[in-house]
């Protein structure tokens, strides 16, 4: 399969346009920063992590006021965008679980020193291939099938 190439053109400060290239940074940044983020007994993000997440990422339309007027405390579960950050830093090898924390991984700590680098791969998976919440998998090979090198095979 060829996915077109998404190549990122001059010098532009991808953490400052890109709310996902921030919040990736910023969690790879906290877990190097803090030994770690913590995981409660179900594998979620503690929610001493989540409250930061949501203070810091800058996140349009999930500001930590507009998820507090709708949660007194904040779980993993109600902050969307953090899901998105999770999936695509552990799809990316950048943060690996050991026991009940996340960890930053040699790549991730790459990724912290040059995340410009990285966001061309991010973008490129982030549009071809994650699935989105509202997504099932079979629409994402349906969005998928208009870059094949060969054509799909016939069923007659």
């Amino acid at each position: 399969m060829m996915l077109p190439e998404i190549k990122l053109h001059g010098d532009v400060d991808v953490a400052a346009l890109s709310p996902l290239l921030r919040g990736m940074l910023l969690s790879v940044a906290y877990a190097d920063g803090e030994g770690g983020i913590g995981l409660t007994a179900t594998g979620a993000m503690n929610r001493k992590f989540v409250h930061w997440a949501a203070v810091n990422f800058l996140w349009p339309d999930f500001t930590a006021e507009d998820l507090y007027s709708m949660h007194k405390v904040l779980n993993e579960r109600d902050m969307p965008p953090l899901w998105v950050v999770r999936d695509m830093t552990r799809h990316l090898k950048l943060l690996r679980r050991k026991k009940d924390v996340l960890l930053p991984t040699k790549r991730g700590r790459e990724f912290l020193l040059d995340p410009n680098a990285f966001f061309d791969l991010i973008a490129t998976d982030y549009l071809y291939s994650y699935v989105h919440d509202a997504e099932r998998e079979e629409e994402v090979r349906a969005r998928l099938r208009w870059w094949r090198a060969e054509p799909p095979p016939s069923r007659f």
